[in-house]
């Protein structure tokens, strides 16, 4: 292979690795967002731990962290706001993304629920979005 050649190979996978990771970074500071709109003292988490989840590998268990404490938190500060919302906001809909997840590196299978984990992430984006607005 050339210089060219390998140039060319480097630049399209600079490309491709752009296009995964820049809606990873969007979607993280969706969640940021949303847990620094609530009170120090509804957080159970702190807003900064959302990036922990870009690390590969790691990241897959800790989206469960984050969808776990991201409930708990926006349940606190409505509560504190006394604005009307479900007992654990998001919760559902982010587990089911987060199990899909980690079924999604089984061979063969991992097809199917990695594009399902795809659904459930942008439904959880938008609910978790939505819940950020409302806190606005």
């Amino acid at each position: 292979m050339s210089n060219l050649g390998i140039s060319e190979l480097m630049m399209t996978l600079g490309v491709v690795f752009a296009i995964m990771i820049l809606p990873m970074i969007f979607y993280l500071l969706t969640l940021y967002k949303a847990l620094n709109r609530c009170a120090v003292e509804s957080r159970t988490m702190a807003p900064e731990l959302v990036w922990l989840a870009i690390i590969p590998l790691f990241g897959l268990i800790w989206q469960f962290m984050v969808v776990t404490n991201m409930g708990k938190s926006l349940h606190n500060e409505f509560v504190k706001r006394g604005i009307e919302a479900d007992p654990n906001p998001g919760y559902s809909v982010g587990i089911a993304m987060c199990i899909l997840n980690v079924c999604s590196v089984i061979p063969f299978v991992g097809i199917l629920t990695g594009l399902a984990g795809l659904v459930c992430w942008i439904i959880y984006w938008v609910q978790i979005s939505d819940f950020s607005g409302r806190l606005a």
